[in-house]
C-alpha cells in the first residue's frame, strides 16, 4: 500500500531524530512500539498477494471463480473503511493506546482464523477481522506516534510509520518466498502476522496513553509525567503550556467544525476547490492502478509467461522493495521539486509504464505457443475436453485459446525442449500437473509462455519507481495543506475515505477486467485513466510548497479555474507573490 509522508520533513530532521532518540531511548520506544501497527498495515495488505496463488492451488472453487478471489482480496479493504471509521470513535473516546490494542486483538483474531480457514467462507471472514485492525491502525498508529513525539522530531517518526507500511509490504514478500516450500505454505504465510500483533500488543500494555489525550480528559498530572520523559526537564512546563493552549483550540475548532454540514462545505468555495483537487487526487491515486499491482503482482508476473509461484513471488519482491524504497525518494524531492511538479512527473512515467505493459501482454496473448495434437496425445486420456471434440479446428488452437476453454478447467503442458514450442492441451488437474512436470516440462494455468515476460518485469519496475515517489506519496501531503485549520478533520476523513472507497473497487474488479476485455486492455484502461489524472493535476492542483495555510486558503479564494493551470487573478496576493 502507499502511504502518506508527514509534511516539513527533510534529511535533518531525521538527523536530529537519530541524536534525541541516542539520548532518550524512551521516544524511540514509543515511536516503534506503535510503528509495528504500520508495519501490521503494510503485512497484511500485501500478503495475500503471495498466499492467493497457494489459496487457488488449495481450493478449486477459488481458482474457477474470478470474483471468490478479488472478494478474498478486497475484504480486507472493506474492513478497513469499517475500521477507520470505528477508528476514529475509539480514539476519541479510549484513547490511542486503547485503539491500538484492539487493532492487535483483530490483526491476531484474523491471522488465526486464516491460517485455520477450511474453506474459502472463513478466510473471507479473517480477512475482514483483518481489514478491521488495518482501518484502526493506519490511523491510530501515527496520531500516537505525533502526540508522543518531541515536536522537532515529530516529522522524521511520523514518516517512520510510512517506511513501516511499504516496509511491512515488502517484508510480506520475503516471508512468502521463505514458506514457498513448507506444508500449509498460505497458512503460515497469512498466520505468521500474529506474531507482530501479540508483540505490539504486549509492548502498548507497559506504555502510557498519549499526553494530548490524557490532557483533553482532564487527566493533566498524567499528561505531565509523560511530557517529563519526553522531554527535557527545563522544556517541560513549556510544552505543558503549548499542549493546554492547542487543545483548548481544538476543542474550540472541532466545536465549530461540527456545525457545519457536508452542503454548506460545497458552497464554500475555498473548501470546494480543496476538496476537488484533494479527493481527486486520492481517486486518481487508485484509479492509476496501484494496488493491481502491490495485491496481484505474483499474479501478474504469471500473466506474462512465469510459470512457477516461487519465480512470480521472488520477482514481486522486487516491485516491493521499490515501493520502499520510492517512499524514501519522495522525502527528499517532495520540498525540492514541489508537489504538483512531482505529480506530474509520476504520472508521466505511470503512462509510459502502463503503456509498455498493455503492449508486452498483447503480444503475450497474441503469439502464445500453439497446441500440437502430437503432444497433448503423448498424456493419453487427460486431453482437454473442447480440444478433443474441436476436430478439425483444433488445429488453430494455441496456449490462450486452451486456458480459456472448459470454463478454465484446462491447462498448458508446454513443450520439454523449449516452452515456446508447440505443447499439450490438458485437463487441469493435479493429476496432469504431477505428470507434466515429471517429463521436465512447466505446467500453465494462469499465463502461457512468452519470450517478451521480461519487459512486462521493467514495465512493473518503472511503473513503481515512477508511482511511489509522486503518487503514493503526495496525494496525502497535499490533503494535510490543502485544507483551512477548522475543516481540515472533516475534509481530510472525506478524502481518505473516497481512497479507501476507490482502493475496494479497484482491487474487487482487476481480475474480472482481466478476464473479461484481457490483460493488456485492462492496463490499457489505467493509463487512460492516468492521461486523465495527468490533465487533472494541470488543472485542478495547485502548488502548495512552502506556503504557510492561511495562504493556501488565499490562493484557493483568489484563483479561478481554467483549462491548464490555476489562473492568478489580479489580487494583492499577486502582488505580493511577484515582489517575493
Amino acid at each position: 500500500m502507499e502511504g502518506g509522508v508527514h509534511p516539513g520533513t527533510d534529511t535533518s530532521a531525521f538527523r536530529e531524530c537519530f541524536s534525541l532518540a541516542w539520548k532518550n531511548p524512551y521516544i524511540l520506544r514509543l515511536a516503534f512500539s506503535a510503528g509495528i501497527g504500520g508495519l501490521l498495515f503494510g503485512y497484511d495488505t500485501g500478503v495475500i498477494s503471495g498466499a492467493l496463488l497457494y489459496i487457488r492451488d488449495d481450493f478449486n472453487s477459488v481458482d474457477r471463480q474470478t470474483v471468490l478471489q478479488e472478494t478474498i482480496v478486497s475484504m480486507a479493504v472493506a474492513g478497513a473503511i469499517v475500521g477507520a471509521a470505528i477508528g476514529g470513535w475509539l480514539n476519541d473516546r479510549y484513547g490511542r493506546r486503547s485503539a491500538l490494542l484492539i487493532a492487535d486483538f483483530l490483526f491476531f483474531i484474523g491471522a488465526v482464523v486464516m491460517a485455520s480457514a477450511p474453506g474459502p467462507a472463513l478466510l473471507i471472514v479473517g480477512r475482514v477481522f483483518v481489514g478491521l485492525g488495518v482501518g484502526m491502525a493506519s490511523m491510530t498508529s501515527p496520531l500516537y506516534i505525533s502526540e508522543a513525539s518531541p515536536a522537532k522530531i515529530r516529522g522524521a517518526l511520523v514518516s517512520t510509520n510510512a517506511f513501516l507500511i511499504t516496509g511491512g509490504q515488502f517484508l510480506s514478500y520475503l516471508i512468502n518466498l521463505a514458506f514457498t516450500k513448507a506444508p500449509g505454505t498460505w497458512r503460515w504465510m497469512l498466520g505468521v502476522a500474529g506474531l507482530p500483533a501479540l508483540v505490539q500488543f504486549f509492548l502498548m500494555m507497559f506504555l502510557p496513553e498519549s499526553p494530548r489525550w490524557l490532557y483533553r480528559k482532564g487527566r493533566e498530572e498524567e499528561a505531565k509525567a509523560i511530557l517529563s520523559r519526553i522531554y527535557p526537564a527545563d522544556q517541560v512546563e513549556t510544552e505543558v503550556l503549548a499542549l493546554k493552549e492547542s487543545v483548548e483550540a481544538e476543542i474550540h475548532e472541532k466545536g465549530s467544525a461540527e456545525k457545519i454540514s457536508i452542503t454548506k462545505l460545497l458552497k464554500t468555495k475555498t473548501i470546494r476547490r480543496g476538496l476537488l483537487a484533494g479527493v481527486g487526487l486520492q481517486i486518481f491515486q487508485q484509479f492509476v492502478g496501484i494496488n493491481t499491482v502491490m495485491y496481484y503482482s505474483p499474479t501478474i508476473v504469471q500473466l506474462a509467461g512465469f510459470a512457477s509461484n516461487q519465480t512470480a513471488l521472488l520477482l514481486s519482491l522486487v516491485t516491493a522493495g521499490l515501493n520502499a524504497l520510492g517512499s524514501v525518494v519522495s522525502i527528499y524531492f517532495v520540498d525540492r521539486t514541489g508537489r504538483k511538479k512531482l505529480l506530474l512527473i509520476s504520472l508521466f512515467g505511470v503512462i509510459i509504464s502502463l503503456g509498455l505493459l498493455s503492449a508486452v501482454f498483447h503480444e503475450t496473448t497474441s503469439h502464445s505457443p500453439a497446441v500440437s495434437s502430437v503432444e497433448t496425445s503423448h498424456f493419453g486420456n487427460y486431453t482437454c475436453p473442447d480440444y478433443g471434440s474441436a476436430g478439425n479446428g483444433a488445429g488453430a488452437w494455441d496456449c490462450m485459446k486452451c486456458l480459456k476453454a472448459s470454463s478454465r478447467d484446462c491447462g498448458f503442458c508446454a513443450s520439454a525442449n523449449d516452452k515456446l514450442l508447440p505443447g499439450a492441451c490438458l485437463v487441469s488437474n493435479d493429476t496432469t500437473k504431477d505428470m507434466c512436470k515429471k517429463d521436465h516440462r512447466l505446467w500453465y494455468t494462469r499465463g502461457c509462455p512468452s519470450k517478451y515476460g521480461w519487459l512486462a518485469l521493467i514495465g512493473l519496475a518503472l511503473y513503481i519507481i515512477f508511482f511511489s515517489p509522486g503518487m503514493g506519496s503526495v496525494p496525502w501531503i497535499v490533503n494535510s495543506e490543502i485544507y483551512p485549520l477548522r475543516f481540515r478533520g472533516i475534509c481530510g476523513g472525506i478524502a481518505a475515505t473516497a481512497n479507501w472507497i476507490s482502493n475496494l473497487i479497484v482491487a474487487q474488479s482487476f481480475l474480472s477486467l482481466t478476464q473479461a476485455i484481457g490483460t493488456s486492455w485492462t492496463f490499457l484502461l489505467f493509463g487512460l485513466i492516468s492521461v486523465v489524472a495527468l490533465l487533472f493535476v494541470l488543472i485542478c492542483v495547485p502548488e502548495t510548497k512552502g506556503l504557510p495555510i492561511e495562504e493556501v486558503e488565499k490562493m484557493l479564494e483568489m484563483r479561478s479555474l481554467h483549462f491548464r493551470f490555476w489562473e492568478k487573478n489580479k489580487s494583492s496576493y499577486q502582488e505580493k507573490e511577484q515582489s517575493a
